[in-house]
Parts: structure tokens; sequence; C-alpha cells
């Protein structure tokens, strides 16, 4: 059971992925480049220089890695949960809710496992998306080896910590609304149907990315930090400059765009992963 989640996790996550980043290529440059004055903008501007595939930059190393992560996302929620309700999935499917605690406290968990894997793949992520020019990087490889070179190891973990402060406390809520929901539309004894999964998956991606993006935002910056973007010397500083030279609003730049990616992309991995597990291990679902 335990490798099942694994691999549910990461099929479901490549899904996701390719669904959500042409808007996560936007909201990456709106947050972290200066040279936008705004969502219509950025479009018009990305599609004029680089065409539909401006929006795709980026995205095979994303779509393979991110499998990855959310395998351990998933993998880890599940079995933290299973240890701390003292449940399996098919019990928790037919019995009262699991407290709301323990589903926070594994999605934090699940967090802070992701984080150690999720942060340099990140960081070539978003430097790919706020390539604008032809001058940088030819590719993933590419881009993490002059990290390497440029930065040593610690340059693959830049803006890490900023990552652990979104992703820690906001996995949490990423499955607590999801729960919650699910078991609201979904009769007593029955596994959830598509409608229920789908709605409380979109829901779960949106409260989470509206918790998450003032951070969302200083991550960008600092990942990009040297590399076209504005040097900063830590986290604290990121948020103090930023606030000071563009107003308190500058931490939510970028919601909008994260809330609407976040419904499809998060229906889409919560379904996927549900009916993953229900393929791979009918046992598993509820009767």
């Amino acid at each position: 059971m335990p490798l099942l989640e694994f691999v549910a996790g990461s099929v479901s996550g490549a899904l996701g992925i390719v669904v959500g980043h042409p808007i996560d290529t936007v909201k990456v440059r709106l947050q972290a480049l200066a040279q936008y004055n705004g969502l219509v903008h950025c479009v018009l501007q990305t599609y004029s220089r680089e065409g539909v595939w401006g929006f795709y930059r980026g995205l095979a190393f994303p779509a393979v890695t991110t499998g990855l992560v959310n395998s351990l996302v998933f993998g880890a929620y599940s079995n933290a949960l299973d240890a701390l309700s003292r449940s399996g999935r098919e019990e928790r499917g037919a019995a009262p809710s699991v407290p709301a605690l323990q589903v926070y406290a594994a999605g934090a968990f699940a967090g802070l496992v992701q984080v150690l894997v999720a942060a340099p793949i990140d960081l070539v992520k978003v430097r790919l998306q706020g390539q604008t020019g032809s001058g940088g990087p030819r590719g993933p490889l590419h881009c993490a080896l002059l990290i390497l070179k440029q930065e040593g190891l610690v340059g693959l973990y830049r803006g890490g910590l900023a990552m652990a402060l979104r992703d820690v406390p906001c996995y949490g809520f990423y499955f607590l609304p999801y729960e919650v929901i699910c078991k609201a539309l979904t009769e007593s004894g029955h596994s959830s149907g598509t409608f229920a999964v789908l709605v409380a998956g979109g829901v779960a991606g949106v409260v989470t990315w509206a918790l998450a993006t003032p951070m969302d935002v200083v991550k960008a910056r600092l990942q990009l930090s040297g590399a076209g973007g504005r040097r900063y010397r830590g986290v604290l500083d990121c948020v103090r400059v930023s606030v000071r030279e563009e107003g308190p609003r500058v931490l939510f730049r970028g919601l909008m765009l994260n809330s609407v990616r976040a419904f499809p992309v998060n229906a889409v991995t919560f379904l996927s992963y549900e009916h993953l597990l229900d393929r791979l291990c009918p046992s598993t679902a509820p009767n």
C-alpha cells in the first residue's frame, strides 16, 4: 500500500503540472520581474516575443520531476495520517472524519519532506521561466550546472527557507479542506465520487494558494536574485525591501493567477490520484 501511494502521487503530479504550467509561468514573471505592467501586458509580451512556447518554458523539467515531488507529498501525507490516526485509507473512508489536527499535522509533515527534494527543482524551474531572452541556460541540466559552478551546492537551495516557510504550514491547510469537503459531499460508508473529489481538490488548491502567495512572492524573488532579478540578503531583507519600494500589495502579486491555476490543477491532481489508487489496488476503496 505505501508504494502505491507514491506511484499514484507521481502520475497525478505530472498531470497537474501540465495543466497549470502556462499560468504558472506568467505568475512567476509577474512576481519576480519588474518589466511587466500587469497580467495582460505580461501575457501579450510573452506571446509576441516567444510565441505559445514561451508559456511552456521550463515545462519538461517540472513535468518529469513534479511526479517525484508529488509522490513524496501524497506518500508522506498518507503514511503519516495512517500513523497518527492508527488506521488505513480503507478504514478512514468508512469511519468518522479523522481529527482536523491529525490531518493538518500529516500535511505539514508532507510539506517538510517535499521541500528537501523540491527546492533545487523549483529553483531551476523558476530560473528557466524567468529567462526572457536567448542568452541564458539552454535547459534544466545546463541551468543546474551553472548554479553549481557559480554558487556551489548551497546555491541550489536559494530560496529554500522561504519555500519551507510557505510549504510546511500550507500543506497542512492543503489536505484539511480536501478531507472536510470530500466527507461533506460523500454519503457515509461510500467512497467519494468524481464530483466530490474535483470540488474538494479544487477548493483545497485555492485555499492553500491564498495563504501561500506572500511567501511564494518572496521565494520567487530570492530564486531569481542575481539571475535577472534584484539581489536580496535573505527572507526578511526581501520582504522589507519589497514592501518599502512597492507597498504591502506586492506580497499578494500573482494571487489571482495562483487561484485561477490552483482549482483545475488540484482538481485534476486529486481526481487522478484517487482513481489511480482505486485501479492499482481496488481493495483500498471503501464499499
